[in-house]
């Protein structure tokens, strides 16, 4: 079994009690593998830092129902427990009209309980009327129990306690306000655990949260996961390539991918060679694609522009047609400039004839793409969903884009995006590979050309 720990709307403290119940397992040594719901990069950061096991990403939008069956049941009987992380209210979907991709349809897809977290802030009776809607709301969903956040005092805790306890739901949590934890944010969530100097206190503090504050002997069992295999080979579809290098960068700069893309990469035949556009002075030797994931080239623009030959670097390979992907900050990375939040400009490496710009637009969801033509990673007329999340924006825009843009309801229309040229596929796209396994495969056989 696992649990997944789901708030009553976003901003409850659901990711502080998810990394305060991991940290005190693994200060005790326990293996716990963790998952979050929904396309969030920064989070899993956080999740994989204190576990020491790469966090999963569960998304029935970016993938499938099965995908996310196949996915849990894979790795979770690879732990003796297993921790879910919703995402934003428990019953918000990826559109207004359903609960699609939503906690609650994770839970009913996995049939594991539901563990809620509630603001306790300004309210003591009225809790209760909270927690009796969540409760009652679906019939298919199992409340387990609660977690009380933001308790203001003992006696606070009396009166919600004496409020709740009709309802049968057992406090498996109690956080006072003072035990808040702050974890530094900025325009796309929290700053991811790279950048933290602080991080090992931060993880001290989750741990001691995690150890005082929670119902261990209720709750552990919970988490314990049941150690049966299941079959999943809808995870594995396409048979292996030959053995194929693939320069991956990965830094401060460029830092979002999905640990099912990686894994995806290297059973299809793919040495995924790790490598810094911000530190080191060339690409790796012998490489014969690149990959770039999103990340923060905005933050790190002034580094990225004065490591003059690794931009020289790689515009030669790929003038040379070296196969490329490029997500979103990778994208903007190829640009000509790019333009922080200060508003200063800096030179990037020059593939494609536009500057982007950081904005206060935050461009967010869902998409629905379909390809207009060929690239290493598509051909023209696939149909893909991938998800977006930016505050940039491109100075020109491109004459033959690379994708038509619906929204998760396909009467939502976004202007066409995505950049081709030489044996580039650049987009602000983020794309799981788990269900489409064919995008690994053209790409792996484009770069085997060379």
């Amino acid at each position: 079994m696992s649990v997944i720990i789901a708030g009553e709307r976003s901003g409850v403290g659901k990711t502080t009690v998810t990394l305060a119940l991991l940290a005190a397992m693994r200060s005790q040594n326990k293996i716990v593998q963790s998952f979050k719901v929904g396309p969030d990069y920064i989070d899993p950061m956080f999740h994989s830092r204190i576990t020491g096991r790469a966090c999963r990403n569960l998304d029935p939008v970016l993938t499938s129902e099965e995908y996310v069956q196949g996915c849990f049941a894979k790795h979770a009987q690879t732990a003796k427990y297993a921790l879910i992380e919703g995402v934003m209210g428990l019953f918000d979907g990826a559109s207004g009209h359903d609960d699609t991709a939503s906690t609650a349809h994770i839970a009913r897809l996995l049939k594991v309980p539901v563990v809620l977290v509630l603001n306790c802030a300004s309210t003591s009776r009225s809790i209760a009327a909270i927690a009796h809607g969540y409760k009652t709301f679906d019939p298919r969903i199992e409340i387990a129990g609660l977690v009380l956040n933001r308790v203001a005092s003992d006696r606070h805790l009396e009166l919600l306690t004496q409020a709740l306890e009709p309802l049968d739901l057992p406090i498996l949590g109690v956080l006072r306000r003072q035990d808040d934890i702050t974890i530094p944010d900025r325009h796309l969530g929290l700053v991811p655990t790279g950048e933290l100097d602080n991080f090992q206190v931060l993880l001290e503090r989750f741990a001691h949260l995690g150890k005082t504050c929670f119902d261990w002997e209720k709750l552990l069992p919970m988490i314990e996961t049941s150690q049966k295999t299941e079959n999943y080979s809808v995870l594995n579809p396409v048979e292996k390539m030959d053995k194929v290098r693939i320069a991956i960068a990965q830094d401060s700069a460029f830092n979002f991918y999905y640990a099912d893309n990686l894994d995806l990469l290297r059973s299809m035949g793919a040495e995924l060679i790790p490598w810094s556009p911000i530190k080191d002075g060339m690409l790796p030797k012998d490489i014969q694609g690149l990959y770039f994931g999103g990340g923060f080239p905005e933050v790190f623009a002034a580094e990225l522009a004065e490591n003059q030959s690794m931009k020289d670097s790689i515009k030669a390979v790929i003038q040379a047609g070296m196969p490329t992907v490029a997500e979103c900050g990778g994208l903007m990375y190829l640009c000509d400039r790019l333009e922080n939040f200060e508003q200063n400009l800096y030179e990037m490496v020059g593939i494609f004839p536009t500057t982007a710009v950081m904005g206060k637009k935050l461009t967010l969801g869902y998409r629905q793409a379909l390809a207009l033509q060929d690239s290493c990673l598509v051909k023209s007329g696939d149909r893909v969903w991938g998800h977006e999340f930016h505050r940039s924006t491109l100075t020109k825009s491109n004459s033959y884009p690379l994708f038509n843009m619906n929204g998760y309801d396909s009467h939502l229309q976004y202007p066409a995006e995505g950049w081709h040229k030489y044996q580039v596929h650049a987009s602000y796209l983020h794309l799981h590979f788990g269900a489409q396994p064919q995008l690994v495969e053209r790409f792996l056989s484009h770069c085997d050309l060379r």
